[in-house]
């Protein structure tokens, strides 16, 4: 199968301290990591480490942090062709202060005002496609260009380009917020207010709606049953790119023959086992750590 990612990239510098930093201070640290970031670029990414053949759309600056994201992804195998390195724009920069005693994150991220889009047309088939947003109108097109692809949107943070989106896919796999934010709807962590929400996204955009719940795990309709489907409890150190290795790896089971409840189990899974490492695609599992472990209910 052919899977394209398309949608935001960036690259993440992640510092890991055991405090946070008192202002006017120095603090210094034993390392940093270095890697590229982004919901769909790390979904790409994470499909090539498992052995997919995926490609990744989207754009960076032609700057030392585009060209290392190319590297990266180049050095899995992702293929690159419908990645653009655009002059005189500075690729998406995050600074990432990660507190290993409490798994939290303070994040400093440097942003373009003018971001430039997608202009290299793509009229590949695909079988397998995921977009979070970022590229509407480019997503759009290769969408409907692709009508009989399994199409998977990652609908992170609520914005008019990702709502857009949404009608064009198979499967909307929303966090939390987005549900929140675009239904509107109260939530008290009960099952019924989530089956309402649920129902107005399902009724709204008339596809597959599994919402995430961070380290809850993640609540869907299977067959004509709703369910709240938990993760593993995990002693984590770092959550930076959990969601987004989640909606890989949703991505990759649902496109090979796992069951939608089976897909989110090991998608909580794999989201988990992520956290307990340092560094988005660094701490990324591998496949048979994960099929390993399928059965893991207890903290690790």
């Amino acid at each position: 199968m052919k899977y394209l990612a398309i949608g935001h990239a960036s690259f993440d510098i992640t510092f890991q301290v055991d405090k946070f930093p008192v202002e006017n201070t120095k603090q210094r640290v034993n390392k940093h990591i270095d890697c590229g970031g982004g919901p769909a670029s790390n979904a790409g990414y994470l499909l090539a480490l498992w052995g997919c053949d995926v490609a990744f759309q989207g754009v960076a600056g032609n700057d030392y942090y585009g060209k290392m994201i190319k590297a990266e992804f180049n050095s899995v195998g992702v293929d690159t062709t419908y990645l653009e390195l655009v002059d005189n724009f500075n690729t998406d920069l995050s600074i990432i202060l990660a507190n290993i005693t409490n798994a939290s994150r303070t994040i400093l991220t440097s942003k373009d005002d003018n971001v430039p889009k997608c202009s290299i047309p793509n009229n590949n088939k695909y079988d397998v496609i995921l977009v979070d947003g970022e590229e509407e109108e480019m997503s759009k097109k290769i969408l409907l260009n692709n009508k009989e692809a399994i199409k998977i949107i990652d609908a992170g943070s609520f914005k008019p380009s990702t709502v857009n989106l949404c009608p064009y896919v198979d499967y909307l796999v929303c966090s939390k917020n987005f549900a929140l934010d675009y239904t509107k709807l109260p939530y008290d962590g009960s099952i019924e207010s989530l089956i309402r929400i649920h129902q107005k996204l399902t009724n709204d955009f008339r596809n597959t709606v599994v919402i995430t719940l961070e380290d809850k795990g993640c609540f869907t309709k299977i067959d004509d049953t709703y369910k709240l489907i938990p993760s593993i409890k995990v002693e984590s150190v770092d959550t930076t790119g959990a969601g987004d290795i989640f909606h890989g790896a949703f991505t990759y089971f649902i496109t090979h023959g796992y069951t939608l409840e089976d897909t989110c189990r090991l998608s909580n899974l794999t989201g988990a086992l992520s956290t307990l490492r340092v560094g988005g695609r660094y701490s990324m599992p591998k496949l048979d750590a994960v099929l390993e472990r399928r059965n893991l209910v207890d903290i690790i």
